[in-house]
């Protein structure tokens, strides 16, 4: 299944606290969107937050992060890794 790291910005301040809140939100109503959100990563300092996920499509990403009220910015497709 493809992979997505998506973006958000302006979360600064972030806790990992509210990291895993956030994650947790996605991760009960993926399977909905046949999505597996797997890590997430976060900096406090810059308010940027990075998700990785596998899901069909960037649009079914997106669709999660809607519904749990977590828009993102920008959503990139993750052809290779190692």
């Amino acid at each position: 299944m493809p992979q997505f790291m998506d973006v958000h910005h302006g979360m600064k301040g972030i806790t990992a606290d509210q990291l895993m809140e956030a994650h947790s939100a996605n991760r009960a109503i993926e399977e909905e969107e046949h999505v597996h959100f797997e890590k997430a990563w976060a900096d406090p300092e810059s308010g940027t937050v990075y998700c990785l996920s596998e899901a069909p499509s960037a649009e079914a990403v997106q669709r999660i992060h809607e519904r749990t009220g977590r828009l993102v910015d920008e959503i990139h497709p993750v052809p290779l890794t190692v």
